[in-house]
């Protein structure tokens, strides 16, 4: 690999050293210092700001299973059944308990108003009343539990149906069709793509130079993307650990492509530095070597080799060395690359 390598480097070096008057056509930019933010760069994870499993809240049987993994669904939508038989009897026992309560509380009330009717022309005594009045007020506690036991029963049917807390992606499915579960039995798992956010955590030395409101650019490399922060919470509380504090960069909302679990660097704006900057597209990668093609006065184009940084933005790169300020390069590196053969 090492002598590939070499080839390699030396087949730039011959390269390197020829030219050919072919730029004219070419777009170039100068070779120049500009300010730009100084950053600190965290890595991190990208999570849904909403994410939630539901669970079994009744026990039964797996009859349906409407979604899989990778399914979107709206809110409110039956994302799966649970055998509702079982569910259905005893909501019929609750409802028959409720009507014979209050079959009971009816009569007890008719007897305790004709108790107190004869009270009044002093047929019955006191202790007769009393207890038409007792018997009336058992009744209507009686019928007051078998209603509230009839809306639970109701409730528990509910259950059978599992509904979409929220509009999202379903990631992952813990139970197959005829499956039986028990209350608290995971069952699916799903987030909302609209709301995602990056977790990284910095060290304690660095959060004085960030600041509790820091300006922050995320950068996706899985996605050759940045995107600027929608807000920026730091956690007042650190790691007892690893001695770093976690913050949360929140996205801004309906970001295409991003899910749970991706990789992800925060760049916190520090200060403000001087960098030698040329567009990403002028550089060229051929192993590991990096180059960009250099337009002289003339229209003479030219390979050459340079060092960049890591650091950077969205749509520079920064040169260490192997260019000079007031140099020219070409600012599509193909179309140099093609002008140059041409010219041969």
């Amino acid at each position: 690999m090492k002598t590939d390598l070499r080839w390699i480097a030396a087949g730039l070096l011959i390269q390197l050293s020829m030219s050919a008057h072919a730029g004219a056509g070419l777009e170039t930019v100068p070779v120049q210092y500009r300010e730009v933010a100084q950053t600190y760069s965290a890595e991190g994870v990208v999570e849904a700001t909403r994410q939630s499993t539901v669970s079994a809240q009744i026990s039964g049987r797996v009859k349906e299973v409407d979604f899989d993994i990778g399914d979107h669904v709206k809110k409110g939508q039956i994302i799966l059944r649970i055998d509702e038989s079982e569910a259905d009897q005893a909501l019929a026992g609750s409802e028959a308990q409720l009507r014979q309560a209050e079959a009971a509380l009816q009569n007890a009330k008719l007897n305790y108003e004709r108790s107190l009717q004869l009270f009044e022309q002093k047929f019955i005594s006191q202790s007769a009343l009393d207890k038409a009045l007792s018997d009336y007020k058992m009744a209507q506690a009686q019928a007051a539990a078998s209603a509230a036991g009839e809306k639970q029963s109701a409730l528990a049917r509910s259950y059978t149906s599992v509904i979409a807390p929220y509009s999202g992606v379903v990631s992952a499915r813990m139970v197959e069709m005829g499956e039986m579960v028990m209350v608290g039995k995971p069952l699916m798992t799903g987030f909302d793509p609209s709301q995602m956010r990056v977790i990284v955590s910095v060290p304690q030395y660095k959060m004085g130079d960030i600041g509790q409101h820091p300006k922050v650019t995320v950068e996706v490399p899985s996605l050759s993307r940045w995107i600027k922060a929608a807000s920026v919470v730091v956690q007042p509380a650190a790691d007892m650990r690893t001695h770093s504090t976690q913050v949360k960069v929140t996205l801004p909302d309906n970001e295409k492509g991003l899910y749970p679990g991706m990789f992800a660097r925060a760049h916190f704006e520090i200060g403000k530095t001087s960098k030698l900057l040329v567009p990403a597209t002028a550089v060229v990668h051929r192993g590991e070597v990096v180059a960009v093609y250099v337009v002289d006065e003339k229209g003479a184009i030219s390979l050459r080799q340079v060092r960049t940084s890591d650091e950077g933005t969205e749509n520079e790169v920064e040169i260490l060395s192997g260019l000079n300020p007031g140099e020219r390069v070409a600012v599509d590196a193909v179309k140099a690359g093609m002008s140059l053969k041409q010219s041969k």
